[in-house]
């Protein structure tokens, strides 16, 4: 039987940083992972590439002041912890901000990650200082998206495989934790058979063997459930209202969650099941990768927000302010998708599509395409193409015709021509001013003096309506699964801990598999761009504890 010092189960960005850490100090890492090599990076792989950072140079170039005591005040306002299983979570809270005010972003520069200067505004809120949302732009773009934030950790992968240090071991699915004496001792599972599928499509579960390795250190990295939508319907909340009976996935099919319920089997602690981060401006992909494939529209404030029925949606429920809380509201509708309306200065300048592939521009560091994003007439390719190919674009010349588009679209009459009119004529009456009472347009209007929003965000505010501003477009917007906010209970080491609280030897949770720290540290919302640097942070300090033993 193979022995090592440390077991590491997946190879995504948790599980590389964990890696990272320990093979800088001497020890021998195993890395297990169901899917194939192609597939090392995992999830991180796919995002946008968003880091939080409190008080970070581009902040303080852009005239914005942030500091430890603001970002937690939003954290805690965000987070909302009221449970006796929030301890472990509000601790690694705590450290977390600290970590992405004081260390963070020389930790990742140091390893070869640069920044967009521009500084996203993501999760801006509920319109309270002390409740939910970022007081100020936080959301840092990384050069490359998230094939930036994963290749410095690859790269310090191979060059441990070189040196003997790490080991890699694709296609070996783990499928039970062993336990001697109450130490967790090592791992069991069945070998797949190879596939030569592409990064993040659907691999075979065809078992051709079987292994077994032991280890003094056994890291779960394996991260959440987003995939399993029976999972994902089971654990749904009931503040949320029903589950939806259609969503769309938006991340690969092998975030199935079951590393974590072989885990809970074994004796582990996993709290906040019921907490999940899932997005209401999801789009079928019309070029899909993985299964029921979804994209996220990360929007600027300035699209006309309806429900179902063609109602518009109340404050502060506008494109970017408050992920669940919308979600909430378009449930309580009782229909599982929502309509934007805006037009092409709107497209233009506010649509972003969270991925990496959806973002050649920051991806592929194309200075050519920055430019053209910024001051070009069209939105950028990627969202060009779902606009004429996407099942969930309409265009239309005029608004009765985009209406009866969209009723057909939805397959019902729910829908009113005129109601949807006097809405959208009553909104755009109010721009015939610089001074307006409502709040949407407030809102713009005292955004765009944050010069990032300017350049980069939101489109200057103009009539909905006017012909000039045309054509019009609607988006019909899907519920998208993706994030798993509760996991595996640990403490500050990343050390897994049981029902009573005590340390489960030999055991240890990273990324989103321990909810990015403790079982929870978002609480029930978070504050965007803190996904990947999660996984940074848990990897990091669960990597540098098992260095010194």
């Amino acid at each position: 039987m193979e022995q090592y010092a440390t077991i590491i189960i997946g190879s995504g960005l948790s599980g590389l940083v964990t890696a990272y850490e320990a093979t800088k100090a001497g020890k021998k890492v195993l890395i297990l992972d169901q899917e194939t090599e192609t597939n090392m990076g995992g999830q991180a792989y796919w995002s946008f590439g968003g880091l939080f950072f409190v008080n970070s140079p581009q902040q303080r170039i852009l005239g914005i002041k942030d500091s430890f005591q603001l970002a937690y005040q939003d954290w805690e306002g965000t987070a909302s912890f009221d449970r006796p299983e929030d301890f472990w979570p509000r601790k690694w809270a705590s450290e977390y901000v600290k970590f992405a005010t004081e260390e963070k972003y020389n930790y990742v520069s140091e390893l070869g990650m640069k920044f967009f200067p521009i500084v996203g505004w993501a999760e801006r809120g509920a319109g309270s200082a002390s409740e939910h949302g970022n007081s100020v732009p936080r959301f840092h773009i990384t050069w490359g998206t998230g094939t930036g934030v994963i290749k410095p950790f690859v790269h310090k992968a191979y060059e441990a495989q070189e040196k003997g240090l790490l080991t890699f071991k694709f296609r070996h699915r783990v499928s039970r934790l062993l336990i001697e004496n109450g130490v967790i001792v090592g791992v069991e599972g069945d070998i797949l058979q190879a596939d030569d599928k592409k990064r993040g499509e659907k691999t075979n579960r065809n078992c051709i063997g079987e292994f077994c390795f032991r280890g003094a250190h056994i890291v779960i990295a394996s991260g959440g459930i987003g995939a399993n939508l029976e999972l994902v319907k089971k654990n749904w909340p009931i503040r949320l209202g029903s589950p939806p009976q259609h969503m769309v996935c938006g991340v690969p099919d092998y975030v199935d969650g079951k590393m974590i319920e072989i885990a809970e089997q074994t004796g582990a602690h996993v709290i906040n099941k019921d907490r999940m981060w899932h997005y209401t401006e999801g789009l079928k992909n019309w070029n899909p990768i993985w299964s029921n494939h979804g994209i996220r529209i990360l929007p600027g404030p300035s699209s006309i927000w309806l429900d179902a029925t063609g109602n518009r949606l109340p404050a502060p429920f506008f494109p970017g302010f408050d992920t669940l809380g919308t979600l909430k509201f378009i449930q309580a509708t009782g229909y599982d998708y929502s309509w934007f309306i805006l037009t092409q200065k709107i497209i233009k300048k506010e649509f972003a599509l969270s991925g990496s592939e959806q973002n050649p521009d920051l991806t592929n560091k194309d200075y050519r395409l920055i430019l053209s994003r910024l001051f070009g007439k069209a939105a950028t390719a990627p969202v060009e193409a779902f606009k004429t190919h996407g099942d969930d674009f309409i265009v239309a010349t005029n608004l009765e015709e985009l209406v009866t588009k969209m009723n057909q679209k939805a397959g019902n009459e729910l829908l009113d021509y005129n109601t949807i009119k006097k809405q959208i004529q009553d909104r755009d009456r109010q721009l015939d001013n610089k001074f307006s009472k409502d709040i949407q347009i407030n809102y713009i209007q005292h955004t765009r003096k944050y010069l990032g929003d300017k350049l980069a965000r939101t489109a200057k505010p103009h009539k909905i309506l006017d012909p000039k501003n045309g054509p019009l477009i609607a988006v019909r917007l899907n519920i998208l699964t993706r994030k798993t906010l509760g996991g595996i209970e640990t403490n500050l080491s990343g050390q897994v801990l049981d029902a009573e609280g005590h340390v489960m030897p030999g055991l240890f949770a990273v990324g989103e598999a321990s909810g990015f720290g403790g079982g929870g540290m978002h609480g029930y919302r978070a504050l965007e761009g803190t996904f990947l640097g999660g996984c940074i942070f848990t990897g990091m300090k669960t990597g540098q504890y098992i260095a010194k033993q």
